[in-house]
């Protein structure tokens, strides 16, 4: 062995634990400090249940999980807000025109569009000022947004 590259060993260190236990050991330190050992530590007292909550762990999981959760509830409610049969015609974008149009009409909600809808294309295409082209472009409109259209506005009427 090479001499004067390795460590002091000192055959009596001493270990010093949280909880107040102390033992002696063989280390390259003459002390050493721990949190935590086998007196104090859950699995080995029977105390499963409890945490170990070291530098604030714990505390740092149950705000991330908090955060998370807030996340979710964030998304779904601007899902449901998405969706919403209240929202304004002219959210969707389709054309000074038609939007005067249907609010000639009477329709200022994406529900009214959607009643109007079930009634089928003609029905829509009846409203005066209100054509194909505008028809066409609110239905995909409506489908990048989320509404499920009713069955009678899937029919191509001549």
């Amino acid at each position: 062995m090479k001499e004067k590259i390795h460590p002091t060993y000192y055959p009596d260190a001493v270990v010093t634990c949280s909880c107040g236990a102390t033992w002696t050991t063989g280390s390259t330190r003459k002390t050493i400090r721990t949190e935590i050992c086998s007196n104090c530590h859950p699995f080995f007292t029977g105390q499963q249940q409890r945490l170990i909550d070291i530098e604030g762990q714990v505390d740092r999981f149950y705000k991330k999980l908090q955060a998370r959760q807030s996340f979710v509830e964030q998304q779904k409610a601007r899902e449901t807000s998405r969706t919403s049969p209240e929202r304004p015609v002219s959210e969707l974008n389709i054309g000074g025109k038609a939007t005067e149009a249907l609010a000639k009409a009477g329709i200022t909600t994406v529900g009214q569009v959607l009643e109007k809808l079930a009634a089928g294309e003609a029905a829509m295409l009846e409203i005066e000022g209100f054509g194909r082209k505008s028809l066409i472009d609110m239905k995909k409109h409506l489908r990048q947004l989320g509404y499920d259209l009713p069955a009678a506005a899937e029919e191509v009427s001549a």
